[in-house]
């Protein structure tokens, strides 16, 4: 695989080329006021302030049995971050895993049902480097159990109502991955796939695409709302996001997450660490996430 690198302007989108492609850190930039977007079921919009921005690199895979893969650019390579950290994660090189024979991708105009063909397990970020993997994830040859999912949230209400919407919107299969880093830091990511990408924009629209606060609790997050540090210019195409910040005084630990929509596939990701979820790890893993479902 030739080994280049792209960066593209936030709003604009790059062809399919089927190279290994990165995500380029960035510099801090002055915050930018954005215009609201209105919410699902009459909730009130929260006005986002931007505490920087992000170049967004949208790839695609040209191709069915096609894989390519994500890595990043040096810090060096980018003006203004030629400096030892910016609390990055050093993730392995990126691979989307290739298409059955004879099978479209997700977003190929012959794909009416917007199904990711490609083995769902193989679509779950993997660790970076140096964390210590989360076994309770790893479930039976890869596969996590519905009720293993739902264990993720507080109360026994939201467990019984989520797993309600689970089982009648006709839940395939979960996969899923966790770790915990060397400062402490515990992800897990799960990722939920369902017979069409209708169904899962049902439940989008109807149960998730909350704008003000996270529509359910998760465990050792009582209450916690959108996450305004999460630039909003910084998106991938095909995905849909909702990111959310616990807040304060926090429990045990502090806790991030978000909400991902890519076609058939509902993914969480969770980030929790004792005195602060730093924000710079949480958004590249969300970002390298949201990459492997678009």
């Amino acid at each position: 695989m030739t080994d280049q690198t792209e960066q593209i302007e936030p709003t604009q989108q790059a062809e399919p080329t089927g190279q290994q492609l990165v995500v380029p850190p960035v510099p801090e930039a002055p915050p930018q006021p954005v215009t609201p977007v209105p919410a699902p079921n009459n909730r009130r919009v929260l006005r986002a302030v931007l505490r920087w921005t992000a170049a967004v690199v949208v790839f695609a895979v040209a191709g069915a049995g096609t894989a390519y893969g994500i890595t990043r650019m040096e810090r060096t390579d980018v003006p203004g971050l030629a400096t030892e950290s910016d609390g990055r994660w050093e993730y392995p090189e990126i691979v989307r895993p290739p298409l059955p024979s004879g099978r479209p991708g997700p977003f190929a105009e012959e794909n009416t049902a917007g199904s990711h063909y490609a083995d769902l397990r193989r679509l779950v970020l993997p660790a970076p480097e140096g964390a210590t993997a989360d076994k309770a994830l790893e479930g039976k040859d890869g596969w996590l159990a519905t009720k293993d999912f739902l264990a993720a949230f507080e109360s026994k209400d939201d467990r019984e109502t989520v797993g309600a919407l689970l089982t009648d919107n006709g839940l395939r299969h979960v996969a899923a991955r966790g770790w915990t880093t060397t400062d402490g830091t515990r992800t897990q990511i799960y990722l939920l796939q369902f017979d069409t990408a209708a169904v899962a924009e049902g439940l989008e629209q109807d149960n998730f695409a909350s704008v003000v606060a996270a529509p359910y609790a998760l465990k050792g997050a009582d209450q916690s709302l959108m996450d305004e540090d999460f630039p909003t210019k910084v998106a991938v195409g095909n995905v849909r996001r909702y990111a959310y910040t616990e807040t304060k005084p926090y429990g045990a630990e502090h806790v991030r997450q978000a909400y991902l929509f890519s076609g058939d596939v509902l993914a969480l990701v969770v980030q929790s660490r004792k005195g602060g979820a730093r924000t710079v790890p949480f958004q590249q893993t969300v970002v390298l996430q949201s990459q492997l479902l678009g």
